[in-house]
């Protein structure tokens, strides 16, 4: 992980002169976890359509890492919005980021929803499934503003800033709250601290984790390896909701933040090695350029997919063969789709904005003459 966001120096966006100066190796991390949620997905909706994903190794292993990685990640680009803009200005930046966006989204969700499925009449029960609409299908997104703006408001203490850090990933982890998208948020904070704490001394840490890093590959490699024997259902977030009730219960949460961490670690330095071994390959660098730098889209239009794959009744296909088939059509065409999108709107004053979140490139950027 330290590797891989070493030369990363903080967020950038599409049109902007930074873009030029993007690591591509983290747009590869994100490209391949992007393809790790849309798998995950796949898994738990079409190879299973009951229980039994929690016991899939290959779900196991996807979700020991993924969203905690991706949380890191988002810290880490963080940082330089976190430390150099006021409060006001770097939120208001961010929801723009990711609420414009994810409401575009939403409101197509529930477009197609209604054209599809029919609705009761308890008007009181259509609102309470559009909030779980907005936050269940979303809950990244929410989770990341969340995060966000709470490592915004303590970094105002400049002074103190990494011991507030620490006591605040203390409390919040502790925290009672198991009701909507809180536990995700309670797991997924560590994480986001952690990936910011690196980027404001990544030469410190690059510097004392140089000397041991075999080490340290080889102990988190092992630890890794006694955390994927030990998971199990109720190691889940979305089982144990990161609350500490008994001894059990206190296991679970920490053989996930544990678990989570040595994972991500491992991972992010797997992807480090691939990035440096095949990035003059053309699928390589497809995933870094074109996964990775619309991982946004992709994950709105996928979360659109499958909410409304849950919600509908369909043939299930009977043999292993067939659903791994449609599997890989399902995703082809979210992934197909996402590209398309981005690509026909990034040039597009305002709609860049309200789909993908992001302003368009300038003219010279988009293929067109500049002025001069």
């Amino acid at each position: 992980m330290i590797d891989t966001l070493r030369n990363v120096t903080g967020a950038t966006v599409p049109g902007t002169p930074e873009e030029n100066d993007r690591d591509l190796a983290l747009d590869f991390d994100k490209g391949v976890l992007i393809i790790l949620v849309i798998v995950g997905h796949l898994i738990q909706y079409i190879l299973y359509r009951d229980e039994g994903f929690w016991d899939s190794p290959f779900f196991k292993w996807i979700y020991m890492f993924h969203m905690p990685l991706f949380m890191a990640i988002s810290g880490y680009i963080s940082c330089r919005a976190l430390l150099r803009k006021s409060l006001m200005q770097a939120v208001g930046d961010r929801a723009m980021q990711l609420l414009v966006p994810m409401l575009f989204w939403c409101a197509l969700l529930e477009t197609a929803k209604l054209a599809m499925l029919p609705r009761a009449p308890d008007a009181s029960g259509n609102i309470l499934q559009l909030l779980n609409d907005v936050a269940g299908t979303y809950w990244f997104i929410w989770a990341a503003l969340v995060c966000f703006l709470l490592v915004k408001i303590l970094s105002i203490f400049k002074r103190w800033s990494p011991w507030i850090l620490f006591l605040s990933v203390i409390l919040i982890a502790l925290a009672p709250l198991t009701f909507s998208i809180f536990p995700l948020i309670k797991y997924t904070y560590p994480f986001f601290c952690l990936g910011f704490s690196f980027a404001q001394s990544r030469d410190w840490w690059t510097s004392i984790t140089r000397a041991y890093k075999p080490l340290l590959i080889m102990s988190a490699s092992i630890a890794t390896l006694v955390c994927f024997l030990a998971w199990r259902k109720d190691t889940y977030v979305y089982n144990n909701l990161v609350l500490v009730k008994d001894m059990q219960s206190a296991k679970d949460v920490l053989l996930m933040l544990f678990g989570s961490a040595a994972a991500s670690a491992i991972m992010s330095e797997l992807f480090q090695k691939c990035w440096r071994v095949g990035r003059s390959n053309r699928v390589v660098r497809f995933i870094a350029v074109e996964m990775g730098q619309s991982t946004l889209v992709l994950y709105l239009i996928q979360g659109m997919a499958f909410r409304l794959l849950d919600s509908i009744q369909y043939a299930e296909p009977s043999d292993l063969t067939s659903k791994l088939a449609l599997a890989g059509i399902l995703g082809a065409a979210i992934v197909l789709v996402a590209l398309m999108v981005r690509r026909t709107v990034r040039d597009i004053p305002y709609l860049s904005q309200l789909i993908l979140g992001t302003s368009p490139r300038p003219l010279c950027q988009a293929g067109q003459p500049a002025d001069k």
